[in-house]
């Protein structure tokens, strides 16, 4: 959680709010509504974060407008970060016990980008003895609360390894791209 790096709690809550939708732009009043804070809290918290960098700020009529800035040298740890703490990523992570023998889930970085979708392309993996209904559920609420639809697939850890020997097309183009690791070895699934 971000709680355990940052102890400040409006930041955690406008950074999640930030995170949550990475291109978005937000003014303050938005900002106090979606967090529930106190109006000098968020300024105070988005002036830090703009001197840091983690944000930047445009103006437009009579408004400012924040967002986050991609010149930031973590933003992309902070979108991985994101990825691993909220929505499906921390409830995979969270309910792992429930959704059966995981040996690796990820999620593609295009997806935690929200990236235009391409064709065939996965945003969702998990490998393993996976408790269907349960992922289904997950997805389902993600799906719902994102409005758009979420592809993914789970295959035991057989297919897995017997697709990736045999350089199936559909295992390949999913390992060749960018990925973030909810549970298991990065390396061990590359190998």
């Amino acid at each position: 959680m971000l709680a355990d790096f940052i102890t400040s709690k409006s930041r955690i809550k406008l950074l999640h709010v930030f995170l949550v939708n990475p291109y978005e732009m937000y003014h303050v009043r938005e900002l106090v509504r979606r967090t529930n804070d106190e109006i000098n809290a968020v300024r105070r918290e988005l002036s830090f974060l703009e001197s840091r960098g983690v944000l930047d700020k445009e103006k437009r009529a009579n408004r400012v407008y924040y967002y986050l800035s991609k010149n930031y040298p973590y933003y992309y740890d902070l979108l991985r970060l994101a990825a691993k703490t909220t929505g499906l990523g921390a409830e995979v992570i969270k309910n792992r016990a429930k959704l059966g023998k995981v040996k690796y889930a990820f999620i593609s970085g295009r997806f935690v980008r929200r990236l235009e979708k391409i064709p065939d392309t996965v945003d969702f993996l998990m490998v393993g003895t996976i408790v269907l209904p349960e992922i289904a559920v997950l997805v389902r609420n993600e799906e719902a609360r994102l409005a758009t639809e979420i592809n993914y697939t789970v295959m035991t850890e057989e297919e897995f390894n017997f697709r990736k020997e045999r350089n199936d097309p559909f295992i390949q183009k999913v390992l060749a791209g960018s990925r973030i690791m909810l549970l298991g070895d990065e390396e061990a699934m590359l190998a």
